[in-house]
């Protein structure tokens, strides 16, 4: 291990830790793994429960699936993640919290973050009397990338 890996492991580490300070929750060994994963190096990520289990597999980090489910859940709960639904059966899970809408990739299976002027809002959606509005999710599907 070289001093520069070594480095980047603890920034890393320090920014899993004061994400998972941020949401109130407890830094325990597989939160800490998983969050490095997901924003240790500053980026944000579009994942699926699956994906990152896999991830986490290759970096050596035992964690069972369920164990990563309910850690995204934990993480959604706490404000550090959205959950975006694709389906009825896909949900991805998203670093990035700001209200931006989201270009589904069918062919490829994969969430991207679009850009905010991809779509333009007529008005505020209308919710019922004594409801408040959590969110709107804009997802807008997509098939074959541009080159």
């Amino acid at each position: 291990m070289t001093v520069q890996s070594t480095k980047t492991e603890d920034m890393a580490r320090g920014r899993a830790e004061h994400w998972l300070a941020s949401g109130g929750l407890r830094p325990t060994r597989q939160r800490i793994a998983l969050a490095e994963l997901l924003i240790g190096d500053g980026n944000n990520r579009h994942v699926t429960a699956e994906s990152l289990h896999d991830a986490a597999g290759l970096r050596d980090v035992s964690v069972s699936l369920a164990t990563v489910y309910n850690t995204l859940r934990a993480f959604c709960d706490a404000g550090l993640m959205n959950e975006i639904t694709v389906d009825g059966s896909r949900s991805y899970f998203d670093t990035r919290v700001d209200d931006h809408p989201h270009y589904f990739w069918e062919d490829e299976s994969t969430l991207t973050d679009a850009p905010n002027h991809a779509i333009k809002l007529a008005s505020s959606p209308v919710i019922p009397e004594g409801a408040e509005l959590s969110r709107v999710d804009v997802v807008i599907r997509l098939k074959g990338r541009p080159e």
